[in-house]
Parts: C-alpha cells; sequence; structure tokens
C-alpha cells in the first residue's frame, strides 16, 4: 500500500473513522488564482496548458501550496475526449468550448473510434503520472472525466447550449443513434479513467454537468445507465488500495437513491438541496460530497464561517460526510477568502467526529 502523509479524503469515501472533515473544491486549480493567471498566459492558450504536463501539474499543485486541502484534482478539461475523437476542441473567447465538427447523423456516430488513452490522451496520463511524481504522498489525487450525457450534449450541439435542442431533439426522434453514441462514449470514459488509474489517480469522479437538464424518465435511460456501465467496469483496486468512484449530477438532487444504486462510493451533491435531507433518504449507503453554494465565498470571513458550520451541522455527526462546493469555484473569488473556508472546516469539523 502507497503511504499517504494524508489520506483523509480516502478514508472518509470509504467510511473509515476521520478526525476532520476532509475537504476540496471543484475547480480549484483555476482562474482565481493569480499565479495560474500566471501560468496560463506563459502557456499561451487554455489546450496548451492542459496538453504540456510540467504546466498541468505546476496549476494542480498551486492551490495545495496556499491551502491545507485534503486532495489534488487532476487539471484537465471533461472535453478532452471528443477532441481526441477528431472533433476539433477549440476555445472562442467569451463562447466557451466550441467544436469544429458535430456528431449528428449516424455516420457521424460510426465515424467514432474509442480513443487510446495511452495515445491520443498520452498527455493526460503523462500528467497524472508527473503529478503522482510531485505530490509526493503528500495527498491524493483525483482523476475525472465527463459523463457520457455531458459530452454528447457539447459533440452534438457543437458547444455550450442553453435549451439542448439539437441533442435533445436527436434524443427523442432517434433514440437509437443517440443511444449508439452514449455506449461509446461509455466505453471510452471506462478505458479513459481506468488508465488514470493505472497511471496514479487515487480516486476518481464523473461530471454529469446536464444531465439536470433531462426529465426523471430521461435521465435514467440516457444519462445514469451510463455511468452505470462506467462504474461497472472501473478497477476499484489499484496499489494495495481501493479506488473510490464519486458520480456528481449537477440538478440530481431527484435522483438521489437511484444515483446510490449504480455501486459508487460517493455522491456530490450541489446546494439545492440539504445535506440532512440528502443523508435521510440515502442513510449509509454512500458517502456524500458537498455542497456549499459557490456564491458563499464572496461573502465576508464571519458569513462563510457561518455557512460552513450550517453545512456540517445539516451532514451532522459521524463518517461518510466530504465538504466540498455544490458546483466549482468561480472566477472572481477573492482567494483569502478560499482560505477562511478551507481552514473553517477543518477547525469546526473535529467536533463532528468525535
Amino acid at each position: 500500500m502507497i503511504k499517504l502523509a494524508n489520506d483523509r479524503l480516502l478514508r472518509a469515501l470509504l467510511r473509515e473513522p476521520v478526525d476532520v472533515t476532509p475537504v476540496w473544491m471543484m475547480r480549484q486549480a483555476g482562474r482565481y488564482l493569480p499565479e495560474y493567471r500566471a501560468t496560463r498566459e506563459r502557456a499561451g492558450d487554455f489546450m496548451t496548458l492542459c496538453r504540456t504536463p510540467d504546466l498541468a501539474c505546476e496549476v494542480t499543485l498551486q492551490p495545495l501550496a496556499r491551502y491545507e486541502l485534503d486532495a489534488a484534482i487532476l487539471f484537465s478539461d471533461i472535453l478532452t475526449i471528443p477532441d481526441a475523437m477528431g472533433l476539433g476542441l477549440y476555445f472562442s473567447a467569451g463562447e466557451g468550448p466550441r467544436f469544429e465538427r458535430t456528431v449528428r447523423s449516424r455516420r457521424d456516430v460510426e465515424q467514432l473510434g474509442i480513443p487510446d488513452p495511452e495515445n491520443e490522451l498520452r498527455y493526460v496520463m503523462d500528467a497524472v503520472r508527473t503529478i503522482r511524481r510531485e505530490l509526493d504522498g503528500r495527498v491524493p489525487l483525483i482523476g475525472f472525466s465527463g459523463s457520457p450525457w455531458t459530452l454528447a450534449t457539447y459533440m452534438v450541439e457543437g458547444g455550450s447550449s442553453k435549451d439542448f435542442g439539437t441533442v435533445k431533439g436527436m434524443m427523442f426522434d432517434q433514440p437509437q443513434l443517440m443511444h449508439q453514441l452514449l455506449d461509446i462514449l461509455a466505453r471510452t470514459v471506462t478505458d479513459y479513467l481506468n488508465a488514470q488509474i493505472e497511471a496514479g489517480a487515487q480516486a476518481v469522479m464523473i461530471f454529469d454537468t446536464w444531465g439536470g437538464a433531462l426529465s426523471p424518465r430521461d435521465y435514467r435511460e440516457f444519462s445514469l445507465r451510463y455511468m452505470e456501465q462506467i462504474v461497472a467496469g472501473l478497477s476499484r483496486e489499484n496499489e494495495g488500495r481501493r479506488v473510490p468512484v464519486i458520480l456528481f449530477t449537477k440538478g440530481g438532487s431527484g435522483w438521489l437513491e437511484a444515483m446510490a444504486d449504480t455501486g459508487c462510493d460517493a455522491l456530490g451533491i450541489d446546494w439545492t438541496i440539504d445535506l440532512a435531507d440528502a443523508r435521510k433518504r440515502i442513510g449509509d449507503r454512500v458517502v456524500l460530497q458537498g455542497n456549499m453554494d459557490p456564491c458563499t465565498l464572496y461573502a465576508s470571513p464571519e458569513r462563510i464561517r457561518t455557512e460552513v458550520e450550517a453545512v456540517l451541522t445539516s451532514f451532522g455527526h459521524g463518517e461518510g460526510h466530504v465538504f466540498n462546493l455544490g458546483h466549482g469555484i468561480h472566477q472572481h473569488i477573492n482567494p483569502d477568502h478560499v482560505r477562511v473556508f478551507i481552514d473553517s472546516v477543518h477547525e469546526l469539523s473535529a467536533r463532528f467526529h468525535q
């Protein structure tokens, strides 16, 4: 077993005793940090930053130099997979991610290949290996991927969307074609996450950013079933330790029971449900991760501490909680407020574990 100086996160994800509640943040390596912006400028563009393992490692470690975080999360992007499938990912100012080619016909789907993680996505695996080496056992490293449904929305729409009209139109009019696309993506994500685990990721997370745009019936058919397929295909042990799997569906609080049935170890929870209600519904079946509103970090330090305590109180005493924001940290957050947040979690949570 690989020795970690701080394995609080991994123990919490397995419902083992911890001294304080572990905490990390979605997008903790990002634009709110001036050192990230400096590295991004040095790289020249976002994709060069992602595709250069040494730079991806540098920005992954930056928040750990500032804060007492309990995990590092790989710096990458969920859209590396469709880019590796040949869709031509690029970023336009003010528009976010875009693709040169879309996937909208049977021919488009049939032309998709499953990329080799150690070939087309080698830069991601090299980043994982570099980060693990530089972490040197300090904290665990989390790997991640987008969910098949979330990846499909970008691939069909050609980028971000407000109403998902094109991808939902395909889902309703050509459900078999949509299932064919989602199956390809599920197999790709499984290979991709297994390669991250083999390269050194000690926990993995599946981000279903747009699952909440679906109806309950469509969510189960077009999103959840493919995440369940991925969970069933993942390597759950490496380096003598279990590799926990976290599922996160933004806007998915109505489906927590179904998500817990996938075989995952933890559920990411956004801020639209109280942790007390989520815990009552789920019990001890899976760990809960979350769920402070990211906008809380715009508030005063005193209010941040109050909100941290409110989230801890909502979950209550005992094991099975990883503290996080309900979604990614916002770009214009004051880094000093993040320190208050992280330190408050550790300081105020000790009494919930006695």
